[in-house]
């Protein structure tokens, strides 16, 4: 009888969730105590206080750190031993261009990886994002981050100047190190490129969007020297052509109308928008996979560059200054600017939110492109800030696409260091359209390796030096635009979830409505 009593005790109580005090309390299920019920619980719960208490050691969170972190941290270790590797294999002997080829090749299968899922996660998280939105909180979400940008984009030039001009690393330099290496340069006036930029938002052919973009060549006359003077170029021919490069603009502008069309059709473009929500879903999971291989591939892309420098010390010695008045406003602006600008919007610690940015700042500095770190900047902002999915793949796209702070910065510093190498003194208005130059230069820079280069011409043009000047700084451009790169990056992120900390009541509207509907349907 006993027994029996027992069992039934036993299937009136289940279990609750344990407490921060390990004291386990059971309660009846159907919601009846008695008191001898009662005392039973009390009793159980006397003797569970004398239950030793289970405590974390400090061993325990060294190891749920590590556990946490591990990736981020063989991503960092992958960088610090491909620059070790690589100052080792360049010192040991003289290397040919097959055999650093040999080097890169599994870093260049990895960048390709993260190249590869670039435009269907962009296309799926923007409109599974935007589509799942109400329509007055896009306008509202996209304000704010456009917004954001371009507050920060000038900031971060502002900066760029004020240092380039107090420190003056180009005084005192000789013209004579360019170097032999220069690269190929197209010729532009600033209105082709922005009405390039304005061509691509509005691309004839979605599908040709996904492979090229439009870009407008000047043909420089057999019989004019190497002048570039704007008011000339303005008479020379000119091509607009389509080039192999995927129109990333284009497809943004896309896929975010589609979107807001999708989530104004409210039930009827439901299934559709529930086919990129599940293909969102799918490219993330693939892309978790893919960043497990970020320390390999990011090691040997670094090796690899550095097997490609042909003196190293002479670099060093040559544009230092430049190279340090370029780190010192990136890296300033990027840890220093942008935390204080967080800091003052949402009352959050900066540095906490950087340090969960890890992996994504290691990918990028690996990488050198905000466009493909993009998976990885997308994963870290939701899974480690907890910024809401609907703000991070609606706000980091446009990011990648037209916030370019760390990009901005190194065009102003670039152009004014060239003119103090050539001598050149810069008025104030010079200075101005360097600034406003630099800004629509960024935001017409795709999100690729060392695209800065080629918006930075439309910049020299703007104060008249010649575009060949450019190979003065392409000696360090390498090292630089990885840093640059880095933040771009912690820009778009910062920007995330500033717009995520102030629309979270409207958010959180839309997520109460959807739960009515819900209920209402069901």
């Amino acid at each position: 009888m006993a027994e029996n009593t027992k069992e039934t005790a036993d299937s009136v109580f289940m279990d609750a969730p344990k407490t921060n005090g390990s004291t386990a309390v059971r309660l009846p299920s159907n919601g009846i105590s008695s008191p001898e019920l009662g005392d039973r619980t009390s009793s159980i719960a006397s003797d569970a206080k004398q239950w030793p208490e289970k405590r974390t050691t400090g061993k325990d969170k060294v190891k749920k750190c590590l556990g946490e972190n591990i990736l981020t941290l063989a991503t960092l270790l992958g960088v610090a031993v491909g620059i070790g590797l690589g100052v080792g294999l360049r010192n040991s002997r003289t290397w040919t261009k097959r055999e650093i080829m040999y080097v890169n090749f599994p870093g260049e299968i990895f960048l390709s990886m993260l190249k590869c899922l670039i435009l269907p996660l962009i296309v799926s998280s923007l409109i599974a994002a935007v589509g799942s939105l109400d329509t007055r909180l896009t306008g509202k979400i996209g304000l704010r981050a456009v917004g954001y940008y371009l507050c920060t984009t000038v900031l971060a030039i502002i900066l760029g100047i004020i240092l380039v001009s107090s420190i003056r690393p180009g005084v005192g330099q000789s013209s004579d190190l360019q170097d032999d290496n220069k690269k190929a340069t197209k010729l532009s006036l600033p209105e082709d490129t922005m009405m390039d930029l304005i061509r691509n938002m509005f691309p004839p052919n979605i599908m040709e969007a996904t492979i090229k973009q439009s870009s407008t060549d000047l043909k420089q006359p057999l019989n004019i020297g190497n002048s570039t003077n704007s008011s000339e170029m303005r008479l020379w021919d000119f091509t607009t052509k389509k080039v192999d490069q995927t129109n990333i603009l284009g497809v943004v502008v896309f896929s975010i109308v589609l979107g807001i069309t999708l989530a104004s059709m409210k039930k009827k473009g439901r299934p559709l928008l529930d086919v990129f929500i599940t293909l969102s879903d799918a490219m993330m999971i693939i892309t978790k996979l893919v960043i497990w291989l970020s320390p390999l591939g990011v090691l040997f892309l670094v090796t690899s560059k550095i097997m490609e420098m042909e003196d190293l010390g002479r670099v060093a010695g040559q544009i230092g200054m430049y190279a340090a008045t370029v780190l010192a406003g990136v890296l300033g602006h990027g840890f220093l600017v942008l935390p204080i600008i967080f800091f003052l919007f949402t009352r959050k610690n900066p540095f906490t939110f950087i340090v969960n940015m890890g992996q994504a700042l290691a990918t990028a500095f690996g990488t050198a492109s905000s466009a493909a770190t993009l998976p990885v900047t997308i994963s870290c902002l939701e899974d480690k800030n907890n910024v809401d999915h609907r703000v991070s793949r609606f706000c980091l796209p446009i990011g990648a696409t037209i916030n370019m702070d760390g990009t901005a910065l190194y065009e102003a510093v670039a152009a004014i260091f060239i003119a103090q190498v050539r001598g050149i003194s810069l008025s104030i208005g010079s200075l101005i359209a360097i600034s406003i130059t630099s800004t629509a230069a960024s935001i017409g820079a795709a999100g690729i390796p060392q695209a800065g280069l080629v918006t930075m011409v439309m910049v020299l043009n703007v104060v008249g030096l010649p575009e060949e000047d450019v190979a003065l700084i392409l000696v360090v451009d390498w090292i630089l635009d990885r840093f640059r790169t880095l933040v771009n990056v912690l820009g778009d992120a910062f920007g995330s979830a500033i717009v995520d900390h102030y629309s979270k009541n409207d958010l959180a509207e839309v997520s109460d409505d959807i739960s009515n509907l819900e209920m209402t349907t069901l």
